[in-house]
């Protein structure tokens, strides 16, 4: 595939960081799998755009085959280090006992922008921004990786509290397991603006428009055992 990425993140590479994006271009020419078909103008395989949506979100779906062939969605946690998406999971989940021999699977992330409300039914519609991956998902065994990547998908959720947490121990790391899956094979799909009627609807007197949606955040609320001070980077807390 042109313009390929590797699968694993080289730290020596500007941009490997988390949260921050490779260099700008496009993750490669579309494949069969990820070639957005319906609604096709509202596809884009640019990979400044793919890390943006995916650098926002926290919370993704998973899809794969399992152990009996029937298909399988996780919900599950994610972080991206360079062209590396790491994926939160348990050693005794079926998820995982799946894909230690590297099976294929499907990544989803969206967010929800508003409702787009529509003078018919049939137009109403959602605006949103969402990213499909494919890919042969691998296993992180080794010890280094796998803390640098639970570190990672800790930071991506809420940045700046890694430092204030101490170290995984190796209990902890035993006890968890972590995917890593590649940008090679990605796009993003994006609707924005009004609804579009048919002409014929444009006089009809129902209300039309968008409906915004935001995420947003509460106050926090300490533990019974809490005895620090609320920290900058969790009263000051917003997605990108």
């Amino acid at each position: 595939m042109a313009g390929e990425l590797p699968n694993h993140p080289d730290p020596a590479t500007p941009g490997a960081s988390a949260g921050s994006a490779p260099s700008a271009g496009r993750v490669g020419a579309p494949s069969d799998r990820t070639q957005v078909r319906r609604l096709a103008e509202r596809g884009s395989y640019g990979l400044e755009e793919i890390c943006a949506i995916l650098d926002e979100g926290f919370v993704c779906h998973l899809g794969f085959a399992g152990r009996d062939g029937r298909p399988v969605v996780i919900p599950t946690t994610y972080g991206r280090l360079g062209s590396t998406v790491y994926v939160h999971g348990s050693p005794a989940a079926g998820m995982v006992r799946s894909l230690r021999d590297g099976l294929d699977v499907s990544m989803a992330v969206t967010h929800v922008d508003g409702l787009v409300l529509a003078r018919s039914a049939f137009h109403h519609s959602i605006n949103y921004r969402s990213v499909v991956l494919f890919g042969l998902a691998r296993e992180v065994i080794d010890a280094e990786e796998k803390a640098t990547a639970l570190d990672a998908i800790v930071e991506h959720i809420v940045p700046g509290r890694r430092e204030q947490l101490r170290p995984n121990t190796k209990k902890e790391l035993a006890a968890t397991a972590v995917l890593a899956l590649g940008l090679d094979e990605a796009s993003a799909k994006v609707r924005t603006g009004p609804p579009v009627d048919d002409e014929e609807d444009l006089g009809a007197a129902v209300w039309a428009g968008e409906l915004p949606l935001h995420l947003a955040v509460g106050e926090p609320l300490p533990d019974r055992f809490n005895s620090a001070s609320l920290p900058p980077h969790v009263r000051d807390y917003r997605r990108r």
